[in-house]
Parts: C-alpha cells; sequence; structure tokens
C-alpha cells in the first residue's frame, strides 16, 4: 500500500518543516510515502470562502486517481485514539487498498464537491489546528500508528 499525503499550500514554518521531513524520513522504514503540495490558490482577495474552497477542490482533485482511496482531515471527521488508527491503517492493508491518499485543505477547510471522491473524514482533535500544524501531527500519528503495527516501542500505553 502506497500513503499519499495532499497539502494545499506550502509549509511556512521552519520548526514545521523539519519535523515535518524527520517523520517523512522515519515513515521510509515503513510504507511508501508520499507527501504531496498543491500550491495555495492565488488572488483570493476578490474570491469568498466559498469560491476559494471550490478552487482548492478542483486543484485536490487532480491529483487523485480514481482507485485512490481519499480521505479528508476534517475537524468534523472521525475520530481516533492512536491505537485505534493504526488498526484502521491495518485494515486498509488487509483489504488491499493501493493507495490510501490523506488530504489537508486550506484555511477555509473542504468545498462539498469533494465529497463525491472521498470515502471517509477524520478528525486529529475536536480542537482546531492551523492547516500548516495538522500535517506534522498528522504525519507523527501515521508514524505512531506504523510502529503500532510493527510491535516497537516508540507508543506507550
Amino acid at each position: 500500500m502506497k500513503i499519499t499525503l495532499l497539502c494545499v499550500g506550502k509549509t511556512d514554518e521552519a520548526y514545521l518543516s523539519t519535523g515535518i521531513e524527520k517523520y517523512v524520513k522515519r515513515l521510509k522504514h515503513y510504507i511508501n510515502f508520499h507527501f504531496a503540495i498543491i500550491p495555495d490558490v492565488k488572488n483570493t482577495k476578490g474570491l469568498t470562502k466559498d469560491q476559494q474552497k471550490l478552487k482548492e477542490a478542483k486543484m485536490i482533485v487532480k491529483h487523485i486517481q480514481p482507485t485512490d482511496t481519499l480521505i479528508l482531515l476534517d475537524e468534523q471527521g472521525k475520530s481516533f485514539r492512536s491505537t485505534e488508527f493504526a488498526q484502521f491503517l491495518d485494515k486498509k492493508m488487509i483489504n488491499s487498498t493501493q493507495n490510501l491518499v490523506f488530504v489537508i485543505g486550506g484555511p477555509y477547510g473542504f468545498d462539498t464537491l469533494l465529497n463525491q471522491y472521498t470515502t471517509q473524514k477524520l478528525s486529529l482533535s475536536k480542537m482546531t489546528f492551523s492547516h500548516q500544524m495538522v500535517r506534522l501531527f498528522f504525519i507523527e500519528q501515521l508514524y505512531r500508528a506504523l510502529s503500532i503495527l510493527k510491535g516497537e516501542p516508540y507508543h506507550h500505553e
């Protein structure tokens, strides 16, 4: 299985980039992982939030294939404990999911256009985080879940 993380907009903060790079490097030991950045929508000053979300959604759609399993990272999504997330990934692997694509949207969330492509929404917390911080949090949780599946001592419970 391949796991892809699609993110709208670049990571501006160096400390976040350093953390992301650290866990991306660690993930290569466990799984085929791809981290992809979709450029920010340009000229947003004249756009409403809904228009910006629609433009982002259209750009996201260009990066997914019909065989991809798309999961949106959204505060309204299903929450997992780390061990439950590991079990979720394990089921995807057992079911021969080829490419699991997680998406972090822009600052206003996702347009409803993406509902026809997604199978699930996943929440990392009931709290709201910046879409840039979520990248690091998600990649760390992905690493944690895979280490749990391998029975390695990274996760303590």
